[in-house]
């Protein structure tokens, strides 16, 4: 006889996730530094200290939004950004339903 143990699944939400990843404060940014060059020729004043960074959106099935947040954090150590010479927040929110888009 063959016991067959039944688990309560959690609910999936889908959630949005938006990872910023800056250069670390002393590692060198080529873009950065020209981009605040080209806004100071263009007469921009008190602009300093500018990153140039990237932002990546996707959406991710979690249980909730710390286990999103953990897998996102794993994400990112290991592929999205590098953890050397790279800063990165994460931004994790329920994504919005078709419902309310429309």
């Amino acid at each position: 006889m063959s016991w067959r143990i039944s688990r309560q699944e959690a609910p999936i939400t889908i959630f949005a996730v938006d990872v910023r990843i800056t250069p670390r404060s002393g590692i060198l940014d080529p873009v950065g530094e020209t981009i605040g060059r080209a806004l100071a020729d263009l007469g921009y004043e008190g602009v300093g200290r500018v990153h140039a960074g990237r932002l990546i959106s996707f959406e991710l099935e979690a249980t909730d939004a710390d286990s999103a947040r953990a897998t996102v954090t794993e994400m990112c150590e290991k592929l999205i950004a590098n953890p050397v010479i790279e800063d990165y927040a994460i931004r994790v929110r329920p994504a919005a339903t078709e419902a309310e888009i429309a």
